[in-house]
């Protein structure tokens, strides 16, 4: 192919903010081969679908989405099909027999090798698997950026967790952390282009370094890139309390840069459930935590993770994560319906609980949440804060919107006077559920 006579490619991503930062590599690697980002599917010479396996209804939007493919397929015999990431590496040769028209299947440990697929493919026009986990989880690639002074910097892959319902251990492997000057070389480099906030990205961050047995550890990194001139914001996602401790809080709160949101996923207030869900660690630990969290940081604004109908829940240990939401009382909680995955020890247990009491209980969770959500943002009002500017509103060219360093969404109606990317004063005039309204300081 002729890479100077208009290639194009097309990227969906499903899942999580690693899939996100695989994209880009991705993304990086097509670029630095020729080919060129297109908004229009039909166009793409190259249309790569990255994939998340978390749940199973996940799954079937992808294979839905694959299916809708094949009439491209037909229509361009040179087109190349790409599935990666962590349906890929799950289904494997399996992904060919359900779509023969797929050219290239590549699992979560084999980014790096795309150009290589393609170029064989072009050659052969045969499909293509790579899905081999013993090699290396990081490799030095280039990235195209889908934002541009916000980003995703991956500083380790992999969970050694293997909570009861989870299938990330499985797709994506054991924790192997990334060496800390790869890290701080890409930062560095993200800083000299212009970019102000990076996130730092794990299936569990708490647990950088832990492979390395070198000293290296999270609040080390934390240390170290708190030095980086030029970056204003480092989030991190996302931390386990097994492995969060008073030390590791210590070294957020002595930097510079770390902002005041920490997510700390809880799952359940039950510790019975806890066990089974193999979480490693107590509800009085956790509150602990937070105790000590709250304590360090007066600003803090925390949010977590909570899952309903789990295997066994009964309305008691349901109750008490109705208690523990009372006692916490988080700034958000990201609110999930147990749903079976196929290959989890969850999967198989007694005591499945029905899809309409799972839909009763997340709905009392609900609205028990959205009591806190609203009074927190209630109490930012007439507040100022200082927002990094994001743009436009999706449905709204008039509003723009930003985040504060707690991760709270601000919308403001826009005047002309600021760019996206600038740091600017806004005061919030109301305080939503979800959202901030406010305006500019001038």
């Amino acid at each position: 192919m002729d890479f100077q006579n208009n290639a194009f490619y097309f990227i969906m991503t499903y899942g999580c903010q690693m899939n996100q930062a695989d994209s880009e590599h991705y993304a990086g690697q097509l670029e630095e081969l020729g080919y060129r980002m297109t908004d229009e599917i039909d166009m793409a010479d190259v249309i790569l679908i990255n994939t998340c396996c978390v749940r199973e209804t996940a799954e079937g939007k992808v294979l839905g989405k694959i299916g809708e493919l094949k009439h491209l397929k037909e229509r361009n015999k040179n087109l190349i099909l790409a599935v990666t990431g962590c349906m890929a590496q799950e289904w494997r040769d399996r992904l060919f027999e359900r779509a023969p028209h797929l050219d290239l299947v590549i699992g979560t440990h084999n980014i790096h090798k795309l150009v290589e697929l393609i170029k064989a493919r072009q050659k052969t026009a045969k499909q293509y698997l790579a899905a081999d986990m013993a090699v290396p989880a990081f490799h030095e690639l280039p990235a195209r950026r889908f934002q541009r002074f916000f980003a995703w910097v991956p500083i380790m892959n992999g969970c050694n967790k293997f909570c009861t319902y989870c299938i990330v251990p499985y797709v994506r492997g054991r924790e192997v952390s990334r060496p800390l000057a790869d890290i701080l070389k890409e930062v560095r480099a993200l800083a000299a282009e212009g970019y102000k906030e990076i996130t730092l990205l794990g299936q569990n961050v708490n647990s950088y370094g832990l492979d390395l047995q070198d000293g290296t550890g999270f609040s080390s990194l934390i240390r170290a890139l708190d030095g980086i001139d030029g970056i204003e914001r480092i989030r991190y996602m996302t931390s386990h309390p097994k492995d969060m401790t008073f030390a590791m809080i210590d070294a957020l709160v002595a930097s510079k840069k770390v902002v005041s949101h920490m997510h700390l996923p809880i799952q359940s207030g039950s510790d019975e459930l806890l066990k089974k869900m193999n979480r490693g660690y107590t509800v009085a630990h956790y509150g602990e935590l937070v105790a000590y969290a709250r304590k360090k940081i007066p600003d803090l604004a925390l949010t977590t993770d909570l899952i309903v109908g789990f295997p066994g829940e009964t309305e008691a240990m349901f109750s008490e994560t109705l208690d523990l939401l009372k006692q916490i009382r988080y700034d958000m909680a990201y609110t999930f319906i147990y749903s079976p995955r196929t290959g989890t020890p969850a999967a198989k247990m007694g005591g499945q609980i029905s899809q309409e009491e799972k839909n009763r209980r997340l709905q009392r969770l609900m609205d028990v949440q959205n009591v806190f959500s609203l009074e927190y943002n209630r109490a930012m009002e007439t507040r100022i804060y200082d927002v990094i500017v994001e743009g436009p509103t999706k449905n709204d060219a008039k509003h723009w919107f930003g985040r504060t360093s707690s991760n709270k969404m601000v919308i403001w109606e826009e005047d002309g006077s600021v760019a996206v990317g600038d740091t600017v004063p806004v005061c919030i005039d109301k305080g939503q559920t979800w959202v901030l309204k406010g305006h500019l300081v001038k």
